[in-house]
């Protein structure tokens, strides 16, 4: 019997994959204005900063939100370089210490889990991702940290189901990822760590 496709990740794929090239022409075009010289000054920083945010988003979602399949691959230094790209300018610090050789479909949970997070992480802090024998470990670690109770305890137990609006859709996507790999979640809420492993 095959498997349900995956509509929101179908839809995840479609949008990032039509967006990716616009946002990456305007970025060679900003490139291009800035090697002319003529258009240096604050105004062409601020477009260039926010073309590359752009950019480094629609990389992230398109792994987070899109579709995968059972045998597909993806290397440390693109993963690295997603995070590294998203991670510019931000308060939030990204640690990956996982293996160089990564099935796409356990780094689509941990960016899920990574968005999940970023929530918790609104004044800064680290998120630290890294492999512990056969499972993964993503830790979120901050003095202030601002906990949903609801929400996290929503990733343990989907039946829950709290109101969730677009900036949380992650809280439901990512228990249904777990589900899709038939593996199990378990989360650790601590006064100044989040630890999430599967």
């Amino acid at each position: 019997m095959t498997e349900k496709p995956d509509l929101a990740a179908l839809v995840g794929s479609r949008i990032c994959h039509d967006l990716i090239s616009p946002v990456g022409a305007i970025n060679n075009g900003v490139e291009l204005m800035m090697l002319d010289g003529s258009t240096l000054g604050p105004e062409m920083a601020l477009i260039a900063e926010s073309v590359a945010n752009a950019s480094a988003r629609i990389r992230f979602f398109r792994i987070a939100f899109g579709q995968t399949s059972v045998d597909q691959r993806i290397g440390r230094t693109e993963v690295v370089s997603v995070l590294d790209d998203l991670a510019q300018g931000g308060r939030v610090l990204i640690d990956w210490q996982g293996p160089t050789d990564l099935l796409r479909r356990d780094v689509k949970l941990i960016f899920l889990l990574v968005l999940c997070l970023e929530s918790a992480l609104p004044y800064g802090g680290q998120i630290t991702i890294s492999r512990v024998d056969t499972r993964w470990l993503v830790v979120g670690t901050s003095p202030k940290l601002k906990l949903d109770t609801e929400l996290w305890q929503c990733l343990v137990d989907p039946a829950g189901n709290p109101h969730i609006g677009p900036a949380q859709v992650q809280f439901l996507l990512a228990p249904e990822e777990v589900a899709r790999q038939h593996r199990r979640l378990t989360t650790e809420l601590g006064t100044d760590s989040i630890s999430v492993s599967f």
